[in-house]
């Protein structure tokens, strides 16, 4: 079982940039992929990017190619979301989650584990 949490979230202007980190809790991080996902108001919850176990295969919604970049550090437990050029539409709640599943897919269903959620807001 793994444990999750978010943090780096906040509010900042259209065209500016947030960090996004997610540490989890126990020794066999690196026996999960990571998904980052998120959750505006009023809308389903949708799928961001996905990263394997080991870091080599990376995997990114149309929307957010080119402005947000997903990696992990497997021996601090954690993966980030580096988030650059963000726009008004990226606003909503921003979820990690892992899954024990092999392969990599960005589908919500895949994922075993959930973090509580982190808020970015953006300004236009």
């Amino acid at each position: 079982q793994v444990q999750l949490v978010e943090s780096g979230g906040g509010l900042v202007q259209a065209g500016g940039s947030l960090r996004l980190s997610c540490a989890a809790s126990g020794r066999t991080f690196s026996s999960y992929a990571m998904g980052w996902f998120r959750q505006a108001p009023g809308k389903e919850r949708e799928s961001v990017a996905c990263i394997s176990r080991g870091g080599g295969s990376l995997s990114y919604v149309p929307s957010v190619k080119g402005r947000f970049t997903i990696s992990r550090d497997n021996a601090k437990n954690t993966v980030y979301l580096q988030m650059n050029s963000l726009k008004p539409e990226d606003t909503a709640v921003y979820y990690c989650a892992a899954t024990s599943e092999y392969g990599l897919g960005l589908s919500p269903g895949r994922y075993n584990y959930w973090g509580q959620g982190t808020q970015v807001t953006v300004s236009s």
